[in-house]
């Protein structure tokens, strides 16, 4: 049984992470300032209420708990107030994983499990996409990932760590009996801003371009379930703990769904219409990004078991109906 801290556990995808610690017996240790993240979500262990950016912070967090590996997810996300605000986002990004690293090397502690994001790719060249594509972040987020993977690269090399970068597409879904989910706000992603418009809870959805080159005319994007994701991390953590140094993967499906097909997935689970409003493109957004997933498969044994898109959305709209009140 381990003990880890869990930076940013109190988030979306650290959560659901923490639950499946918990489940096989290990003990999460939640490190998050609350900032983003959820104090109702911390189910399975304690709560520490700290900065990542304060090395007092977490020298304490350290010295009491005495994990025997770390996971951060304690990141600024949203890629819009990143191109708003670029220095809280370096601040916070990287130098809270600066100071991260500095504490785990005063006590003694090694193996990190980082998540990244393919954001770091920018525009692929091919896809699916392989761990070998060049990686050129065309946003201010997907700099910042991959600075802390260049950083954790270099500590790696000299034997200051051992780390694994995975690298998430899109992270969708809920814990199947719905007592942790997606929790944003603002709320920027497909699934939970589509179940919002179908339910009727908030406005119109926003369907930004029908003229990109796909089936459909909208963008795909690959649809990773959350538990699927944590799955991963907990593989990657045993990796990490029986000597493996490095470790970079893709973790995604290998397939995707375009946003008309997610609209229709989310009318065959509930019964409701999505009503959308049809927007010019955005800006940096690809017409396709899907993974590869023949190194993570190789290298974590990584097998998305619940990442069908119908059954991520049957297990979000479990959790978002509880949040919002709907008993139909």
């Amino acid at each position: 049984m381990n003990t880890v801290l869990v930076l940013g556990g109190a988030g979306y995808v650290g959560s659901h992470v923490c639950k499946a610690l918990a489940a096989r017996g290990d003990t999460p240790v939640v490190f998050d300032n609350l900032s983003s993240g959820h104090a109702h979500a911390v189910k399975w262990g304690p709560l520490v209420r700290g900065d990542i950016r304060s090395s007092s912070d977490l020298d304490c967090a350290f010295a009491k708990y005495r994990p025997d590996g770390v996971m951060h997810f304690a990141a600024n996300i949203e890629v819009g107030e990143g191109e708003k605000e670029p220095l809280r986002f370096w601040e916070n990004n990287v130098g809270g994983v600066i100071t991260l690293l500095g504490a785990m090397a005063r006590a003694g502690v090694k193996p990190l499990v980082f998540s990244s994001t393919c954001a770091v790719y920018g525009e692929p060249n091919l896809v699916p996409i392989t761990e070998t594509e060049t990686c050129k972040p065309v946003s201010v987020y997907g700099r910042t990932k991959r600075a802390v993977e260049i950083l954790l690269t270099d500590l790696a090399r000299i034997g200051e760590i051992r780390y694994a970068a995975l690298r998430y597409f899109n992270a969708a879904g809920a814990s199947p009996n719905g007592e942790i989910g997606e929790e944003h706000d603002p709320e920027t992603h497909l699934i939970p801003n589509a179940l919002k418009a179908a339910a009727s809870v908030g406005g119109k959805m926003k369907l930004f371009g029908t003229d990109y080159d796909t089936r459909d005319g909208t963008c795909i994007r690959d649809y990773v379930h959350v538990m699927d994701l944590a799955d991963a991390h907990l593989a990657a953590l045993d990796k990490l703990m029986a000597g493996e140094r490095e470790i970079i993967a893709n973790l995604g499906t290998g397939h995707g769904a375009s946003v008309l097909e997610v609209l229709q997935a989310v009318e065959r689970v509930t019964g409701l219409k999505t009503p959308y409003d049809v927007r010019p493109r955005r800006d940096g957004d690809a017409a396709v990004l899907t993974a590869d997933l023949e190194h993570a498969r190789r290298v974590l044994d990584f097998k998305p078991k619940m990442s069908d898109i119908d059954s991520i959305i049957v297990d979000a709209w479990r959790f978002h109906k509880k949040t919002w009140g709907i008993s139909r």
